[in-house]
């Protein structure tokens, strides 16, 4: 099991939901980091997909705590993502990212591929 998980949203330092402090409280940051795929707007959130091609901005963490923190966050994101492993740009580090199971609407993508940005 990868102790590293990639956030592309909400999740972000920039936040400061419940989650994201929980994710802070349980875990280091790595640093900034891309990975490949898309990622859309699904209501207020966005939603991270393999394809198309493109670039997905955001931050690796490694959880001291794997099994604990990604049973709290896979309740978090709910039944429409799901947990997958992803190569990210920090060379030799697979994270975990979710990945978003519902439709997207290809006019809702986020070109810049960071939610941040957008």
């Amino acid at each position: 099991m990868s102790d590293a998980l990639f956030v592309y949203g909400s999740l972000r330092s920039e936040f400061d939901n419940r989650y994201a402090l929980e994710l802070r409280a349980e875990a280091d940051l790595v640093g900034s980091a891309a990975v490949a795929g898309s990622i859309f707007r699904v209501g207020r959130y966005p939603g991270y997909r393999e394809e198309p091609e493109g670039e997905v901005r955001g931050e690796v963490w490694r959880l001291r705590n794997p099994e604990r923190t990604l049973a709290m966050l896979d309740e978090y994101e709910g039944g429409r993502y799901r947990r997958v492993l992803t190569r990210t740009s920090i060379p030799g580090v697979e994270a975990w990212i979710y990945q978003y199971q519902g439709e997207v609407d290809a006019a809702l993508r986020i070109e810049s591929g960071d939610f941040l940005a957008s």
